[in-house]
């Protein structure tokens, strides 16, 4: 399938002639037939999996408030591990343009027009995107963004920061689908340059946090008593 459009799906050439052969399932074994599956499984595998909490069954001494709050953590988990996988499976022209997305949504800057650029893919000298720190442009940051398979280590951290140096820039963000060796959070610790580094899980909390790549399928207002309505008179 395309995603032709928002909320749109339109079945690919692949997929009609796949349909053509009148196949009794869409097993596994079927759809490794093709190689845009077999990369995207690959991706997926090479993901770094997100750690999902246990579902906690309900008891006599759960409340139903605790039950609800236990059940959003799960759902939230559930889909920040789906979006990892999404991102896995896309280019990696879109992950850059989305943590540019995310950090506008975050407010810095106003528009894209405004705010928030991609650079090229060659001759980027380490940079991936510079977005304006407030509306006026008074600073900017500067982001690397990394699909990483494994953890990232103080190398590709030390480049960040010549990167930096090299536009006179002071504040960094360097956001990876994976995490960060315990030596390359230590080096950051020892730079002169004020470098947030975000990991995969915390993107994806971000994401849903600030409504970047999904959206809200139901709304549920948990309310109380109100003692003081009831007190009066």
């Amino acid at each position: 399938m395309d995603d032709s459009k928002r909320g749109i799906l339109r079945i690919t050439e692949e997929g009609k002639k796949l349909l053509a052969t009148k196949p009794t399932s869409l097993s596994e074994s079927v759809l490794m037939q093709f190689p845009k599956y077999q990369a995207w499984r690959k991706a997926v595998s090479n993901a770094a999996p997100l750690p999902i909490p246990a579902v906690v069954e309900a008891d006599e001494d759960t409340s139903p408030e605790e039950a609800i709050a236990n059940g959003y953590a799960t759902l939230r988990a559930n889909l920040a591990a789906e979006l990892l996988e999404r991102i896995m499976a896309k280019p990696s022209g879109f992950f850059e343009k989305l943590v540019v997305d995310l950090l506008l949504a975050m407010g810095y800057g106003g528009s894209r027009a405004e705010a928030g650029t991609v650079t090229k893919a060659s001759g980027d000298g380490g940079i991936d995107g510079v977005i304006n720190e407030d509306r006026l442009g008074l600073d900017a940051v500067y982001v690397q963004a990394k699909r990483w398979e494994g953890n990232v280590g103080v190398g590709p951290l030390r480049e960040f920061v010549g990167s930096l140096s090299a536009h006179k820039a002071h504040k960094g963000v360097f956001i990876t689908t994976s995490d960060f060796a315990p030596g390359a959070r230590e080096f950051i610790n020892q730079v002169s340059h004020k470098i947030v580094l975000i990991n995969g899980k915390r993107l994806a909390e971000l994401m849903i946090d600030y409504g970047v790549g999904v959206s809200t399928r139901e709304t549920y207002v948990l309310k109380r008593a109100d003692e003081d309505y009831f007190a009066e008179g």
